[in-house]
């Protein structure tokens, strides 16, 4: 499960950043997933949950994460149609050629976090 990997990426990054505007807690973070950026979202909530239960960096027991699923949507070069595609490579549903573009699901980044101090 790289999962694990990843949340212990997004923990060691966020912390680091809160630490440097301040902040001893952090009491959110927002993570955008896309559909097709192979990161499982219920693998990395989970994942999640492990690192706040063992109460590692300035994560506590009320720290929580949101996930923000992103849907997939490609768009035909050719013949300019919008659809939702299934994987990476897409053939067009509508005049059938594989020159499509994908405009959204890939993205997997921290989006936001709030943090506070312990006082």
């Amino acid at each position: 499960m790289h999962e694990m990997s990843l949340m212990s990426e997004i923990i060691k990054i966020v912390s680091e950043d809160a630490r440097l505007n301040g902040f001893s807690k952090v009491d959110k973070i927002e993570v955008i997933v896309g559909e097709l950026s192979n990161v499982l979202p219920d693998a990395l909530e989970l994942a999640f949950f492990r690192f706040r239960k063992q109460g590692l960096s300035i994560l506590d027991e009320n720290t929580e994460l949101h996930i923000i699923r992103e849907a997939a949507k490609a768009k035909c070069q050719t013949c300019l149609y919008e659809f939702v595609p299934d994987y990476r490579i897409a053939l067009c549903p509508k005049c059938e050629l594989i020159n499509c573009i994908l405009l959204s699901g890939e993205t997997f980044r921290i989006e936001a976090y709030e943090g506070r101090d312990k006082h």
